[in-house]
């Protein structure tokens, strides 16, 4: 009978311990590869400023729309070769009636020629109190142009005129936004 026991306990050792004869792997740690590191999205968009003044003009303003001042923001997408301008006028007088808008090639103090129209119409722009705001989207630039603009902005002006002041009312050389 002990030899009984010690049989059983030495089988029961066994079964405890896996002596079963099958072998188990050892746990190792998960390979992973690392994420690809995206390449930066190439930037299409660019806007350029301008604080727009009478005092800009050349000559600059006399008369009572002297008052007038503005901003305007240029959206450029080179991917697409548009853009987008969005202009705000205030000081003015309240019967000031903007006609057109567009960006010139010239340095400051110099008059230049259009170089982009807004495609604003007269009569389309009416202020309020000698004050507004007015979005118009560009549907075609010229590739090349729209890189000169974009690489040397200041030698681009944004331009604004009214029914008073045909050849200008305000302007400022264009600038990047910071």
């Amino acid at each position: 009978m002990k030899r009984m026991s010690i049989g059983l306990i030495a089988a029961l050792t066994l079964a405890a311990c896996g002596g079963g004869g099958v072998s188990q792997a050892s746990p190792t740690a998960a390979r992973t590869t690392p994420a690809a590191t995206p390449s930066p999205t190439p930037q299409t968009s660019v806007v350029l400023t301008a604080v727009l003044r009478s005092t800009e003009e050349v000559p600059p303003i006399a008369n009572a729309e002297a008052s007038c001042t503005g901003t305007a923001t240029v959206t450029l997408d080179k991917s697409a070769n548009k853009g987008k301008f969005e202009a705000e006028l205030s000081g003015c007088p309240a019967d000031a009636a903007p006609t057109i808008m567009h960006i010139h090639r010239g340095a400051k103090g110099a008059n230049g020629g259009v170089v982009v129209n807004s495609g604003l119409a007269a009569g389309e722009w009416k202020l309020t109190a000698g004050a507004g705001k007015i979005t118009k989207d560009i549907a075609t630039i010229d590739a090349a142009l729209l890189n000169e603009i974009i690489t040397t902005p200041a030698a681009f002006y944004y331009n604004i005129h009214t029914a008073v002041n045909g050849g200008g009312v305000v302007r400022a050389q264009l600038e990047k936004k910071s």
